[in-house]
């Protein structure tokens, strides 16, 4: 059960506060703030998708009214890297104040400043890189390399006179990454020894058990798919996923293939990480998306969006023939990516839609195409153990993951009262070592719909469901103003129905008698004249056709 806001008390000296603002009992829209002596670090500040319950909304994000009256106290934002979860809500915080420093390695920065460019923000930055120490205002910081399924990925070790911090970002730990970068155990070790009195672990694969495989797996089963496919070739990935690009270009190379990419964020990422030297292009592999289509079919793989079944992205509309390239028998899909929990069903109906047009559509579930960028059980008991962190906060997870990661802790040796199941908004003071939870934030789900941003609320999306599965009713009726009397109508009209409009027929005499029932009572307001009308068909189509529609009754006096 959510736990009850609760106010916390003034922040103590020499006491350092944490208070999740998203990441916890979701995966997605990860941020964290920091206060210290007045100030206030954050690291990360992300984007959540959407899932069916939320039509029409493009985005969610942290829920930034905690800090909103706090800007000026804001000394930095840590990107620890650069996928939409960490980085996507940034454009909306500085729409608020424009010159919040940004802190993050050169491939994450780069990725960001692309994004505000669109917004027309030009952000303060400082690029750090693994092995580095920054003091900003009051917090002291320390960059250490982690793995992940995007390169420059950084944990942040933050130091205050309260106690040393280790926020790990996303990571894993593979031992053979494509860019022989791996996570910096000797770092950890090196923090443990000093006394980690806080850790915020990654928990999405805490679940998992054993150690998540090789991304170095991925590269023969993708030349071996792409070496078979008698015809073109789609690989559906993350547009950030710079190692699975990688991978693709290497394999249609060898296979004396051409690569187009496909979806305006993975041409301008794509662009990005190949100008900075993380993603090696091999001569003459990329080709425009136009020219492709001259190409004979064995001859072409194109790299798209749109592996979570996103309706907008390229692998949707070419499931649903809305796109210029038109799956058909012998084409072969890939879809190198995991399914962000949520998104399963619109994964299964992008895929069965490719099926059903004849392609072969290859996945995780099918072939080892896609290993997790998260560490799983195996992994995190290893860091537990090396960094022997007083204090544990699981992070980046839904609730199962937060649970079976705090469990992890506790088998190590962490004791219970140290392991934090918080949520979003859940305070954390730390001091001499100690952490406890002293307060909780109320937080909200803060949606981007088109051009508008926090305006759209629950209850609007309640009305957008009721609207999409019971469908919608109007009722028109005019009045005499001086008797009450109905001068004209009640003029029904529905959408949404499958019977005609004449099946209400039968259900007018009786929102005429109610009028009439409330105007011999008296009743001339108009808007308790709506309300006996919505109540009078509320409950007749509830009893005759079994349904719950959206109402709108319009009573207009003559």
């Amino acid at each position: 059960m959510p736990t009850t806001p609760y106010d916390p008390p003034a922040l103590a000296a020499g006491t350092l506060r944490v208070i999740p603002l998203g990441g916890l009992g979701e995966v997605g829209r990860n941020m964290t703030v920091f206060e210290y002596d007045g100030k206030l670090l954050v690291v990360d500040c992300g984007v959540l998708f959407p899932e069916e319950h939320q039509p029409g909304v493009d985005l969610i994000l942290p829920d930034f009214e905690p800090i909103r009256h706090r800007l000026d106290d804001i000394v930095g934002v840590v990107l620890t890297h650069g996928h939409e979860d960490h980085i996507g809500a940034v454009p909306y915080l500085l729409k608020l104040k424009g010159d919040i420093p940004l802190i993050g390695s050169g491939l994450t920065l780069a990725l960001i400043e692309a994004k505000l460019k669109e917004h027309r923000i030009r952000p303060y930055t400082l690029t750090v890189a693994e092995g580095q120490r920054e003091q900003v205002g009051p917090f002291d910081l320390e960059f250490v390399a982690v793995n992940h399924s995007i390169p420059d990925a950084l944990a942040v070790a933050i130091r205050t006179p309260a106690g040393l911090v280790l926020a790990t970002g996303d990571f894993k730990m593979d031992q053979l990454p494509l860019d022989g970068r791996i996570t910096d155990l000797r770092a950890f070790a090196r923090l443990g020894e000093e006394g980690v009195d806080l850790f915020l672990v990654d928990s999405t694969n805490a679940d998992v058990p054993g150690f998540t495989p090789t991304e170095r797996g991925i590269g023969p089963v993708l030349d071996q798919v792409i070496a078979k496919a008698p015809r073109r070739v789609v690989v559906a990935s993350f547009s950030s996923h710079v190692h699975r690009v990688q991978q693709v270009l290497d394999a249609a190379h060898a296979n004396g293939r051409r690569v187009a990419l496909l979806g305006r964020s993975m041409v301008r990422n794509m662009g990005i990480a190949a100008d900075l030297g993380y993603l090696n292009v091999p001569d003459g592999v990329l080709i425009d998306y136009k020219k492709a289509r001259d190409l004979p079919d064995d001859k072409i793989v194109y790299m798209s969006t749109g592996s979570q079944g996103e309706p907008m992205a390229v692998l949707s509309r070419m499931a649903n023939l809305d796109h210029a390239i038109e799956p058909g028998e012998g084409d072969t899909i890939i879809l190198a990516s995991s399914q962000i929990p949520g998104n399963e069903n619109a994964i299964y109906r992008v895929i069965d839609g490719l099926t059903k047009l004849g392609a072969t559509v290859v996945h995780k579930g099918n072939a080892k195409v896609h290993v997790s960028g998260h560490a799983a059980a195996g992994e995190l008991l290893y860091c537990y153990n090396i960094l022997k962190p007083k204090n544990v906060l699981p992070v980046h997870g839904e609730y199962r993951h937060l649970m079976a990661n705090a469990k992890l802790a506790r088998e190590t040796g962490i004791p219970e009262k140290n392991t934090i199941l918080g949520e979003n908004g859940t305070v954390v003071d730390l001091r001499d070592g100690v952490a406890e939870v002293v307060g909780q934030v109320d937080i909200g789900f803060v949606y981007v719909d088109g051009s508008s941003v926090g305006e759209i609320t629950d209850a609007d999306l309640k009305d957008r469901r009721i609207l999409g599965e019971e469908g919608f009713i109007s009722v028109i009726v005019v009045v005499d103003s001086a008797t009450g009397k109905i001068v004209s109508g009640p003029e029904i009209h529905a959408r949404g129905f499958a019977e005609d409009d004449k099946v209400f027929d039968s259900v007018k005499p009786k929102i005429a008698a109610a009028l009439t029932e409330a105007a011999s009572s008296g009743v001339r307001d108009n808007h308790a004249l709506s309300q006996v009308v919505r109540r009078t068909i509320g409950r007749w189509v509830n009893q005759s056709l079994r349904r719950r529609p959206m109402i709108v009754p319009l009573v207009i006096e003559a």
